[in-house]
């Protein structure tokens, strides 16, 4: 019987760490399942739903993964994941949608809202914030699961708010829910 644990990692961004800690898992027998690492300032963070063999529990996979060099300082939480790992039908994404310009408070916010209204799931948003000649400026990619019947109408309503927010906002459908 297969044992699913969710890993996450917080640490310090180091080269070399996704090779180390992948390297780990996969000796211990993991199988990756949706898995995730971001940047995020100074720091890196990794979250795996990950397939081992029944005999390994949460705290064995944990002082292993504690082990690696690459890994000190980190914050390593490994504990049972008792949702389906399965693929969802609501986090198949049907859009991927951009939106760039100076920041604004809140900007975010107010767009997320929008997928919430129109009955469609944010799968993956990434936000980078940035310099750019002085000003701050703002990034932000989403991948959604848009109800067909309601897409026309959210990505409209996605495109007026990003214009009263100064924003250029573009989006694509996706054929292969990738």
């Amino acid at each position: 019987m297969a044992n699913n644990l969710l890993i996450s990692v917080f640490c310090p961004d180091r080269v070399g760490l996704i090779s180390a800690l992948t390297a780990r898992l996969f000796d211990l027998g993991g199988d990756l399942g949706d898995t995730t690492f971001a940047v995020l300032g100074e720091g890196a963070e990794f979250t795996s739903i990950c397939e081992f063999p029944a005999d390994l529990t949460s705290e064995y996979v944990r002082a292993e993964l504690a082990d690696l060099p690459q890994l000190a300082g980190a914050t390593i939480e490994v504990r049972p994941f008792e949702l389906d790992p399965g693929p969802q039908p609501q986090a198949r994404v049907t859009h991927h949608v951009e939106c760039e310009g100076v920041n604004r408070p809140g900007l975010v916010a107010r767009m997320t809202e929008i997928f919430q209204e129109y009955g469609a799931n944010i799968v993956r948003l990434a936000a980078d914030r940035q310099d750019r000649k002085g000003e701050d400026y703002y990034l932000t990619r989403i991948a959604a699961f848009i109800p067909e019947e309601r897409a026309d109408s959210c990505l409209a309503t996605l495109a007026n708010t990003a214009g009263e927010l100064r924003q250029i906002i573009r989006w694509h459908r996706t054929e292969d829910g990738i």
